[in-house]
């Protein structure tokens, strides 16, 4: 049985920002769909235990011009409105929020205070990849992969030279 990840988010006219904490997270999966259906996956903790998630946005949403950061505490995503307009939740329907959505008090702005730059919003200074192609994610599971040949190369090479070693003294 999956369990569901902390989600933290907040609101601009254009844009919603959501935040799912789950530090340590690994083979992290995400996706958007213009639908607004926002889906993710991933393990975490000693015992790899699986972490999922889909919510269904108020409204559609731009893919292409959304961005995901993946990170080692959480995972950031500004999801682009299709269109310009205050949305009076974040999920469609009339089921009682999740006990695990949360508001993320640090980056809401109200209706009347949306004339706030978005510099202001610490971002860590996050490497946002955009969601479209999902060019960040899977450049991130290139490197995954990448290193986890590099160990795997590393380990064959250091019994092939314990093996010679050992051949060589007799």
């Amino acid at each position: 049985m999956s369990r569901h990840p902390e989600v933290k988010w907040a609101q601009r006219e254009d844009k919603v920002y959501l935040t799912v904490e789950l530090p340590d997270s690994k083979n992290a999966k995400v996706n958007l769909e213009p639908e607004g259906v926002f889906t993710f996956s991933a393990t975490a903790g000693a015992e790899n235990h699986l972490y999922e998630l889909k919510l269904e946005l108020f409204d559609k949403v731009n893919v292409e011009e959304s961005k995901i950061s993946i990170g080692v505490r959480n995972t950031v995503c500004i999801i682009e409105k299709a269109e310009k307009a205050w949305w009076k939740k974040l999920l469609r329907g009339d089921e009682k929020t999740p006990h695990y959505l949360k508001v993320d008090w640090n980056k809401w702005a109200d209706e009347d205070e949306d004339d706030a730059p978005v510099a202001d919003l610490d971002l860590g200074g996050m490497d946002f990849s955009k969601f479209g192609g999902m060019e960040g994610l899977q450049a991130m599971e290139a490197t995954r992969k990448r290193e986890t040949i590099q160990k795997i190369a590393m380990t064959k090479i250091k019994r092939l030279r314990s093996w010679r070693m050992k051949l060589e003294r007799k």
